[in-house]
């Protein structure tokens, strides 16, 4: 038996249009799972989808806000009528905004609580509206899986990102809340974990962490300096643990929140 067989799944990713997420369902892609993209806007989506098209003819799609529990209802019944079944969830949509960080030459109290909202709002509820919509149809068959994307800034402070660190602390608590709940509710075949990427450069991140000329920044270096690999993370390296926790080899896994930092967890900085 083939533990990492992906080949029977029906996985959906959540903001599958960006760096992590658009990665993610490429891999997944390319080990045969079937993979639904979801994405707010109708114009990248397509885009990703038709340059999937040439990896698999096992991709689909559809326009779906994950702040929106309508817009997310609306989705899983139209999936729920095509494929049966939803057997993952990954949960990839998420950012940040620049009023709910503290810039340089700012402190706490400058903070744009409007945006430090919004921040909230998409990368928590944004993970949880779609774990309750789609869990709900994945508890009907008393199996499913959901991986949440945490953070390094989730169990340490990591200055500036006051919105975001916020946001992911409040997912690692929920990947293990709901972990248990779900579980105790509907059975073994349940399980709920989470991801926490370490420094990735991404489009969101470029400028805070490279100059132009591609050096790092001052604030690139503090994070190579405290990453005992000495470098930034690729975005396919966090393949290996999304394909370990959608697999049946991570069966009796749940509530737990993987690093993917280059060890950035492990160090104390001496």
């Amino acid at each position: 038996m083939n533990l990492f067989n992906l080949e029977d799944q029906i996985i959906l990713v959540t903001g599958a249009c960006g760096v992590l997420g658009g990665g993610i369902a490429k891999y997944l892609l390319e080990n045969k799972a079937t993979v639904i993209l979801l994405h707010y806007k109708e114009t990248p989506l397509l885009e990703r989808i038709h340059e999937f098209k040439a990896i698999s003819d096992k991709v689909d799609g559809y326009v779906c806000n994950v702040v929106e529990e309508e817009s997310l209802q609306e989705v899983a019944s139209t999936i729920m009528a095509k494929y049966g079944k939803i057997d993952v969830l990954i949960n990839a949509a998420g950012g940040n905004k620049p009023g709910a960080t503290v810039a340089p030459g700012q402190s706490v109290f400058d903070v744009d609580i409007e945006q430090f909202k919004q921040v909230i709002d998409l990368n928590l509820f944004g993970s949880i509206l779609p774990s309750l919509v789609f869990g709900k149809e994945m508890s009907k068959h008393k199996k499913g899986t959901i991986i949440n994307m945490s953070s390094m800034a989730a169990d340490r402070v990591i200055t500036r990102v006051m919105g975001y660190s916020a946001s992911k602390a409040a997912i690692d608590n929920f990947t293990k809340w709901m972990s248990v709940e779900l579980a105790q509710k509907y059975g073994e075949g349940m399980r709920v974990n989470a991801v926490a990427p370490g420094f990735f450069i991404g489009n969101q991140n470029r400028a805070l962490l490279t100059n132009e000329d591609g050096t790092y920044t001052d604030r690139g270096h503090t994070i190579i300096r405290n990453t005992p690999m000495g470098r930034f993370g690729e975005a396919d390296e966090l393949n290996g643990a999304i394909h370990y926790l959608c697999s049946e080899a991570s069966k009796f896994v749940t509530g737990i929140v993987v690093p993917v930092d280059g060890g950035f967890s492990a160090y104390s900085g001496v």
